[in-house]
């Protein structure tokens, strides 16, 4: 049997091409996909085939990311039960599909993942290569082998699997979009989380004294440069990372509901991600209707779930993405942002496309606005509430008769 594993090089992977060649003497082809991790490729290039890989395949998939999931993100507010930017699971789709390629073109007899049975990863893996390798088997050992953490780790011991134990202390997911970190005392909902357990956000002691702005640029709602400095996405999510990220901004903190029933606490550290999506909708309420805005909420919140429930190659979001594309049209414009000691306000905003008007709104005595025509507003948008009040005094008991 010959099988295609994504591989992370963490300890679920790396116990997995092990279990892989003990279970069915398989060939595993260990597939790395690069989405912005910062991770020494050559070291576990060298740890997939200490573990047993008969191949090791590195996918660059970084820029499509970027530019193919992460912008449609930003478009949508991708922010699952209002809080999390959707970092891991926008990513496993596109891992998945890079692996695919890779099985079709090795021509593997299964694909294998190492999703264990409690979180929401092995239903975004399961179904993305239900849906890209149609009738192909898929193997998650950490799942059918129903193996704790701890059983993992003296799994490895006892094979003198290449890990590092003290690096493994907490469970960690790492991209471009951000990073997922869980396990040790996380799992205790009362336990703040340790400043060691944090990559990009800085402790309130390395807080610069000055803030910083920035304003971010936007074309058809897709951010697109830093005061005035083009950029690709990539490149963008990088700066806005590191400089949200030395001022302390950028950490959610949050009881989660999972797919599969269970709440969890899930920490993330998403300092761009954050930044970029709530200057988005900033943006967004100068250009979009209130119509427009209700309805694109509830577009949003769909969205968001269809990603994290791993549906991402539903017809639906792909449907919602037609929508959201739509209302992104035009709007291009800037958000002027502050960071400053663990916090990150948006300070002013201007759109091309702006339905702000400030001859209308000012209180001044250049207003355009006649004031008089709100009476017979107020009048008509009260009269179905008067109406109802008047019913239920007994108004109709008393109207004479043909009245």
């Amino acid at each position: 049997m010959r099988v295609a594993l994504a591989y992370s090089g963490g300890l679920d992977t790396t116990v997995a091409v092990k279990w892989l060649r003990e279970k069915y003497s398989a060939e595993v082809i260990a597939v790395a996909v690069d989405v912005g991790q910062e991770e020494d490729f050559e070291a576990i290039e060298e740890r997939a085939i200490a573990a047993g890989s008969e191949k090791f395949i590195l996918v660059d998939a970084k820029k499509r990311f970027a530019e193919e999931f992460i912008s449609k993100c930003i478009m949508a507010n991708g922010l699952y039960e209002g809080e999390y930017p959707l970092s891991t699971a926008l990513a496993r789709p596109l891992i998945a599909e890079e692996v695919a390629k890779v099985a079709l073109k090795e021509g593997v007899d299964a694909v294998a993942h190492g999703c264990t049975g409690k979180g929401n990863d092995q239903i975004r893996m399961d179904a993305s290569f239900s849906v890209l390798l149609p009738g192909m088997r898929i193997i998650a050992p950490i799942r059918e082998w129903n193996l704790s953490r701890d059983q993992e780790m003296e799994y490895a011991r006892k094979h003198g699997l290449p890990l590092n134990f003290r690096e493994s202390r907490f469970s960690i997911d790492d991209n471009l979009w951000g990073r997922s970190i869980e396990a040790a005392e996380l799992e205790d909902p009362w336990v703040e989380p340790p400043w060691e357990a944090f990559k990009y956000v800085a402790p309130p002691s390395r807080w610069p004294d000055e803030p910083e702005e920035i304003t971010i640029g936007f074309e058809d709602g897709i951010p697109k440069s830093i005061n005035d400095g083009k950029m690709d996405m990539l490149t963008l999510i990088r700066e806005v990372n590191s400089m949200a990220g030395r001022h302390g901004f950028g950490i959610v903190d949050h009881i989660e509901d999972r797919v599969i029933g269970l709440k969890s606490r899930e920490v993330y550290e998403v300092p761009a991600a954050l930044t970029l999506i709530k200057a988005h909708m900033d943006l967004e309420k100068m250009a979009l209707g209130r119509r427009f805005l209700e309805f694109k909420k509830l577009v949003d919140a769909k969205w968001a779930d269809l990603v994290y429930s791993g549906l991402w190659h539903d017809r639906l979001r792909e449907a919602l993405d037609a929508f959201i594309e739509y209302s992104q049209e035009g709007l291009t414009g800037e958000v002027r942002v502050r960071f400053y000691k663990g916090s990150m306000r948006i300070l002013g905003r201007r759109c091309e496309r702006s339905l702000y008007s400030k001859e209308l709104i000012t209180y001044s005595r250049e207003s355009m606005f006649d004031q008089r025509d709100g009476a017979s507003f107020s009048k008509l948008w009260t009269l179905e509430m008067k109406l109802q009040k008047l019913a239920e005094m007994g108004w109709e008991k008393k109207r004479p008769k043909g009245a």
